[in-house]
């Protein structure tokens, strides 16, 4: 486990280039901020978490309990959760609001997918903080890219 990255992963990089090229701009694993989002808008006061399935437990074709060492396994899992749940509501009590982005929702994604959950999180940074205090992205939320120009 020692190889496996925690910061600037694949679907990490993918969504942070598709925010650049709408002309977003953000921070990066701020250390001064509960739970050190993967991506912080500090003047929308918005953190960003891209989560890998299988870490964090994600009820999606990507995650399956493994077989060997199980019991570990839960155990770890079940306490990723329950950071994820701690974090989020440290920093909803910090006036923060957060988006959880998840692998299966970029992980080999044709561009115009990765691009639609770039422009969901700008049309998040755009709406009135009494609107929401937290949001998931998923696979299974994003539609079937369509064609822009219609």
């Amino acid at each position: 486990m020692s190889r496996i990255r925690g910061k600037n992963t694949k679907p990490e990089v993918e969504l942070r280039r598709a925010l650049f090229a709408l002309g977003i701009r953000y921070r990066l694993h701020s250390k001064n901020i509960q739970g050190r989002p993967d991506i912080v808008f500090p003047r929308y006061r918005i953190a960003v978490f891209v989560n890998g399935c299988f870490w964090h437990g994600h009820h999606c074709s990507l995650f399956k309990w493994p077989s060997g060492n199980a019991a570990f396994w839960r155990a770890k899992i079940h306490r990723n959760r329950r950071r994820d749940l701690w974090v989020n509501e440290q920093l909803v009590q910090a006036g923060w609001r957060t988006i959880t982005v998840w692998e299966c929702a970029i992980r080999r994604a044709p561009a115009a997918r990765i691009e639609a959950v770039a422009k969901a999180i700008v049309q998040l940074l755009g709406q009135q903080k009494s609107e929401w205090t937290s949001h998931t992205i998923a696979a299974k939320d994003m539609s079937a890219p369509t064609d822009s120009s219609e």
